[in-house]
């Protein structure tokens, strides 16, 4: 299996690595927070699939249409337990499930070659389109922890309880 494709699998299978924790989470509860816990979980959504979306124009080199507002999700957001203040969980989760599939196609599109051009990100630093794939894969990681630890906090059941 060549690297992109490599990439661009890791890209999808991440996204249901993640939907597993969001079971027992709906529009009543995807906003609860937990002390010392920084996000909740239709942040943590939304969150992914704007980053996801943003990552595959970077690699993609051209821009993608957003069809929402994105500055209650971008990076140094403060999620908030307004529920008026996001969409419902289920279109977050359509979001996400769509900005992974962009993602993984945008990889395939460009290539090695393209994997190997350099993208500003965030406007901080430069990184390769390869290194940019890398780091959603381990920016997914992250937030799922944060989605583990919130699960826990507010006292929902293990996704594993029963298997």
């Amino acid at each position: 299996m060549s690297i992109v494709e490599e990439l661009a699998s890791g890209i999808e299978g991440s996204a249901e690595l993640l939907l597993r924790y969001l079971a027992g989470f709906d529009d009543s509860n995807a906003t609860a927070q937990a002390a010392h816990l920084p996000n909740h979980a239709a942040w943590i959504v939304g969150h992914l699939a704007l980053t996801m979306h943003r990552a595959a124009e970077k690699i993609a080199g051209r821009e993608f249409p957003l069809e929402y507002d994105p500055e209650p999700l971008a990076f140094g957001s403060k999620p908030t337990d307004r529920r008026a203040d996001y969409p419902a969980l289920a279109k977050l989760v359509e979001r996400y499930k769509a900005s992974h599939g962009l993602l993984a196609q945008s990889i395939r599109e460009a290539g090695e070659a393209g994997l190997r051009r350099e993208i500003n990100w965030g406007g901080r630093f430069t990184v390769t389109g390869r290194d940019l794939a890398l780091r959603m894969l381990f920016h997914n990681g992250t937030h799922c922890g944060q989605l583990i630890d919130l699960r826990r906090a507010l006292g929902l059941p293990s996704v594993f309880a029963g298997r």
